[in-house]
């Protein structure tokens, strides 16, 4: 597709080189030959400051339905972390590419275009979800391309994630960036907010209605204060469980009907026997945790839903104070992936587990949607310079990260910036 002149960027000028330096602009939709990127390679698998490290690299050449994007600025995500460690599986037996990117968020502009793209030109500015598909199945033509035998996430199971100069992603993978924020607050938010709306808003019958009631574990974190704010929005009560009293306030601005210390109860980790002297004692704090709900909803009142993703520590926890005919709504397994619970208050009072992974692209759409509209806040809580990738995922690893979403600056040279123009002034180029 010819370059469109028409994209609201400023001209300028700038030398056409194979290789640029983080933050130098390249000429509008000129393709370098080489980019840098943080790469993993299989025989570094380990913590992040030792599996990721800056390599040249070939940019990405595009398949007729594909996009070059300049990234701007990325999210951190814990599936860095994974990809990093090579566990709980290394991305190499997923895509068998010599180096993986990971990165599955990012905001950038559209630098390339493949054959077949119709619906975006070079020097749009966009905001990247991170589903992919081949979309030629009857899930994708229909049904729910997450059940598509070919989904995959981008930046997890493909090698070319956002932690580079460059990333090839699927035409139908970008949206509209939202305007009103930075490149970096536009590039932490679209992996947990659309995870979240998905979980709460894509499992029929139990999509979230007006009035109910949701435990939300990790509250302050990037997933929980994305569904504080779409609970709040949706007109139910969202009760956030929080690691430290720091955050009751932060959770509480979001929206939050209440918020309960789980440092005060002692009934995490794997279910004891049942029928035991440990299972006792057990059942004994889980009351107690549910008595801490009935503060917040009243007497009698368990959640609708709970909001899951830390796994083995709290999954006993959360299918017991799950309501009759509730739904128990899982996306990860950040404490581990052991989950036990006590099978008979699933079958006897009718719950629903429900295994969750992000979301297709009617609901990340219906997510950013939120986000342009200014109804939902991104809650970035720290940006990282490019030469800090690996430490920021450190902090996420050890759990010393703020409250909020990450992000960090790929071609964004400083922090604040909204515009390209933005960026050139700051250093970007030559003019």
């Amino acid at each position: 597709m010819a370059l469109d002149t028409e994209t609201g960027i400023a001209p300028y000028t700038a030398p056409e080189k194979e290789l640029y330096e983080i933050g130098e602009m390249p000429p509008l939709g000129y393709v370098p030959a080489k980019m840098y990127a943080w790469a993993i390679r299989r025989e570094r698998h380990g913590e992040p400051e030792q599996s990721f490290q800056v390599e040249v690299v070939e940019t990405p050449k595009l398949d007729s339905h594909e996009v070059l994007v300049l990234v701007m600025a990325a999210g951190v995500n814990y599936n860095g972390i994974w990809a990093g460690l090579g566990q709980p599986i290394s991305p190499f037996d997923g895509h068998g590419a010599p180096y993986h990117i990971a990165g599955s968020d990012a905001s950038g502009v559209v630098w390339a275009v493949g054959s077949s793209v119709k619906n975006w030109k070079v020097g749009d500015e966009v905001v990247i979800h991170c589903n992919q598909d081949d979309g030629d199945d009857e899930e994708c033509n229909g049904g729910d391309p997450m059940y598509s035998p070919s989904q995959r996430i981008w930046g997890y199971e493909t090698p070319d994630g956002s932690f580079a100069q460059f990333t090839r992603v699927q035409a139908q993978q970008l949206l509209p960036r939202p305007k009103h924020l930075s490149w970096e607050e536009s590039a932490c938010y679209t992996l947990t907010l659309a995870t979240a709306y998905r979980m709460l808003f894509g499992h029929h019958p139990h999509e979230l209605k007006p009035g109910q009631n949701v435990l939300v574990w990790g509250a302050s974190g990037g997933l929980g204060s994305f569904a504080i704010q779409l609970i709040n929005a949706a007109g139910g009560n969202a009760i956030g469980v929080i690691s430290g009293e720091d955050k009751r306030e932060f959770v509480m601005s979001l929206g939050a009907k209440g918020v309960i210390n789980r440092k005060e109860f002692d009934c995490w980790g794997q279910l004891p026997t049942v029928n035991t002297p440990e299972y006792a004692a057990w059942f004994k704090e889980v009351r107690k945790f549910g008595k801490a709900i009935w503060d917040i909803t009243g007497k009698g009142n368990n959640v609708d839903i709970v909001f899951e993703h830390p796994g083995e520590a709290t999954f006993p926890v959360s299918t017991f104070v799950c309501k009759k005919g509730g739904m128990v709504v899982i996306c990860a397994g950040t404490s581990g992936f052991n989950c036990t619970f006590d099978v008979r208050y699933l079958w006897m009072h009718q719950k629903r587990v429900q295994g969750s992974h992000f979301a297709h692209l009617k609901q990340a759409s219906a997510a950013n949607k939120l986000m342009i509209e200014r109804r939902i806040d991104p809650c970035m809580s720290e940006v990282f310079p490019w030469e800090e990738i690996p430490r920021a995922h450190t902090k996420m690893l050890r759990n010393e990260h703020k409250p909020g979403n990450m992000a960090v600056l790929v071609q964004a040279p400083r922090t604040g910036l909204r515009t390209v123009e933005d960026v050139l002034e700051a250093g970007g180029s030559v003019s």
